[in-house]
């Protein structure tokens, strides 16, 4: 019996995938002013890849590669404002939680209250022509 939980075990772990995918784990940076910029940086900065995740929480490759860089420019001694607008060169601005506001940006900021506000116009459209038929039903039932 044990022989044979030791063999399906065995099978078990083989069939599992070969690469574990993890989050590197850097050493702290040696300033803890830049550390904590990094830290506040990766937060800000979305993951080309998972798309609703930071760079901070992403195992995905490209994430990992853009917390070096990040890391690397920090060092370096490039400001906040330049390693964004280095990474908004690079990517564009979805590659930023909050995008700033402008023109090729107004669809990311206000696209969703339009599209509430158009869904809450449609019902009260719909919601009156229902009444108005409603309405011109019952009043036909009861005129002889």
């Amino acid at each position: 019996m044990t022989r044979a939980y030791f063999l399906f075990c065995l099978i078990c772990l083989l069939a599992l995938p070969g690469r574990a995918y993890a989050i590197e784990n850097h050493p702290p940076l040696a300033n803890p002013v830049l550390e904590s910029r990094y830290e506040h940086l990766t937060e800000e900065i979305r993951c080309l890849v998972c798309q609703d995740q930071n760079i901070a929480n992403s195992p995905a490759p490209l994430a990992a590669d853009l917390r070096y860089e990040v890391r690397r420019m920090l060092k370096a001694g490039r400001s906040n404002r330049g390693i964004k607008a280095y990474l908004v060169h690079r990517y564009g601005d979805f590659v930023l939680f909050k995008p700033p506001l402008q023109s090729d940006t107004w669809v990311l900021w206000f696209g969703p209250f339009l599209a509430v506000a158009a869904g809450l116009i449609l019902v009260a459209v719909l919601a009156w022509q229902r009444h108005r038929t409603y309405r011109k039903e019952h009043h036909e039932a009861l005129t002889p």
